[in-house]
């Protein structure tokens, strides 16, 4: 509900702060007080098109914030997720606020973040009902009209059936189309996916394989360089020109060309050794070993070659193999590792080529079987919804007379949808009819009803819904006007009927009317030197008893004025 109203600079109010109750909220004053100001400010913080001309005179902008207590479990909460919005504690208040510029540009909060008017229009709908003269929200909008009706005589377990099985339907119809059309696209470019797949089956990828043929090549690689390397050691110890002597065979022959220089006899003395001949002998000595380390790194290499053995071939088919599946994925602009799923896709399409008559089919009889759920659950919810709608316009019919619509007739129109506009809510739409007056067509509410017809209809149709409405804020503008005595006091009880269910507030002239609130607010209008401002308070029993006598008697309040202000509260069930 609506706990607090803060106005800043609109028309006539610089600084307005109000709080409001639960029940019947009566808001009075002389014409011109600023009633309307009130109203019209309400309607800026709710969404209503903004106007330059509501910034007070002197002032940079004007602001309006309402703040209203919801519950958790409140529709408000959805509409809010579907926006991304969260609110940190769902308890908390909600606070709607707009600035208007002279200009009238403004901007639009909730709870200090922005958002859009739009949004805050949406917002604002699931809040407060509003019925004026010159301003409607709610029951003028068809679009709400099916919801009240199934809220007033429809099983909620009926219509989650319905958009249930309406779900089915629309999912099977885009599945098959979704089969269509891939099927469509399939037969497009057969002769390609044929092709394609017996490429891909040839050639046939596996998991994982390109990694392991990369690391299959580097290691092939690395064999080929180190067999190279050592051939070329080889090569150099035992070269294949005879022409080209190798380090053996110069081994060899310094180590003659030195033998030369030993002794001939190993019997002579050492001491006849010269010690030219003792180098010459140690020199003999290394070229001995150098002999035998030589032919070891002979016999060593060549086990080392044995062992290190390349395979050229081998490194030539992986080399192919890993070049074709690269080449393959450049061509199907995929990478490598995707090869074994895109052969996989493109042989289900295939498949769903060959066999797509079979499998389309099977799914239009799907679509046929869920089209049927549908349309039998609909026709069970289309014959609650007459039902519902009989008895809902015997109800509201029954309320039109105590609110001096007695020669109104009040009729809920079924209009069947076309096969194509069928949706989760069922085959039809509802539209709440009215005739003024006898002979005359049902028409729309809001062009056949005047403003406070529309408003009294309204009351009718909120006392015989009061209870099953989400929306916990109504606000009348003179509902009561055009009538007076046993009318007036019959639009107060029902007013006062209502708020037992939801939170009311409605500006009246009516002194029977004012008589039943259970708060009662005085709007007045003061001047201050230059200025004219709009001051509201709420009155304690003496004032409003002299505020009731006042809208009885005029600007001369008389003791018979008073008592019969006293008759009427005693009559009321006023706080």
């Amino acid at each position: 509900m609506l706990t607090h109203l803060s106005i800043r600079d609109v028309v006539l109010i610089e600084k307005l702060d109000l709080a409001f109750r639960p029940g019947l909220t009566v808001l009075t004053g002389e014409t011109g007080a600023g009633k309307s100001i009130l109203l019209d400010s309400l309607g800026l913080a709710l969404g209503e098109r903004a106007s330059g001309s509501l910034v007070r005179a002197n002032a940079g902008h004007a602001a309006v914030s309402a703040s209203f207590e919801i519950p958790p479990t409140h529709p408000v909460h959805e509409l809010l997720a579907e926006q991304g919005i969260r609110l940190d504690d769902p308890d908390e208040p909600l606070l709607l606020r707009r600035i208007v510029t002279p200009d009238a540009r403004s901007r639009a909060y909730l709870n200090d973040q922005p958002i859009g008017v739009g949004l805050l229009r949406r917002i604002a709908a699931q809040l407060v009902e509003i019925q004026g003269q010159h301003e409607q929200m709610g029951l003028a909008d068809q679009n709400t009209h099916l919801d009240l009706l199934d809220a007033f005589g429809v099983s909620p377990d009926r219509r989650e059936h319905v958009a249930r099985n309406y779900r089915s339907w629309i999912e099977a119809t885009a599945a098959l189309a979704a089969a269509r059309a891939e099927m469509e696209a399939a037969q497009r470019e057969e002769e390609w996916l044929r092709q394609s797949v017996d490429n891909l089956s040839t050639l046939a990828p596996q998991e994982g394989e390109e990694d392991e043929l990369a690391a299959l090549r580097v290691s092939l690689q690395q064999d080929e360089r180190r067999g190279e390397a050592i051939a070329a050691a080889l090569s150099e110890l035992t070269p294949r020109d005879r022409r080209t002597p190798g380090p053996a065979a110069a081994l060899r022959g310094a180590s003659r060309a030195l033998a030369r220089l030993m002794p001939a006899s190993l019997d002579e003395p050492a001491a006849n050794t010269s010690p030219q001949q003792t180098r010459a002998q140690e020199a003999l000595d290394a070229l001995e070993k150098a002999e035998e380390a030589l032919a070891d790194a002979e016999t060593l290499l060549s086990r080392l070659a044995a062992d290190a053995e390349a395979d050229p071939k081998l490194l030539e088919d992986t080399e192919e193999r890993l070049f074709a599946l690269r080449a393959a994925a450049r061509k199907h602009s995929v990478a490598v590792v995707e090869l074994p799923g895109l052969l996989a896709d493109l042989q289900n399409r295939l498949s769903a080529l060959d066999s797509g008559n079979a499998h389309i089919a099977q799914m239009e009889v799907q679509v046929r079987e869920t089209r049927a759920a549908f349309a039998e659950t609909a026709a069970l919810l289309s014959a609650e919804r007459e039902a519902a709608a009989r008895r809902l316009e015997a109800a509201v019919t029954a309320e039109l007379k105590p609110v001096k619509l007695e020669r109104a007739r009040f009729i809920v129109s079924l209009i069947p949808l076309e096969p194509e506009a069928w949706n989760r809510r069922g085959r039809e739409q509802a539209s709440f009819l009215i005739t003024a007056n006898p002979g005359q067509p049902p028409g729309p509410l809001a062009k056949v009803a005047s403003g406070g017809e529309l408003s009294r209809l309204m009351l009718a149709l909120k006392v015989v819904l009061a209870e099953r409405s989400a929306v916990a804020t109504l606000v009348f503008d003179e509902v009561d006007s055009g009538v007076g005595g046993a009318t007036a006091s019959s639009i107060g009880d029902r007013l006062h009927h209502v708020a037992h269910d939801v939170q009311v507030l409605v500006v009246t002239h009516s002194p029977q009317v004012a008589a039943r609130g259970d708060t009662h607010m005085r709007i007045a209008k003061r001047i201050r030197g230059s200025h004219t401002e709009t001051l509201a308070e709420v009155l304690p029993a003496p004032a409003r008893r002299e505020e009731i006598a006042r809208m009885l008697a005029g600007d001369v309040v008389t003791d018979a004025a008073r008592a019969a202000a006293d008759s009427l509260l005693e009559g009321s069930f006023a706080v």
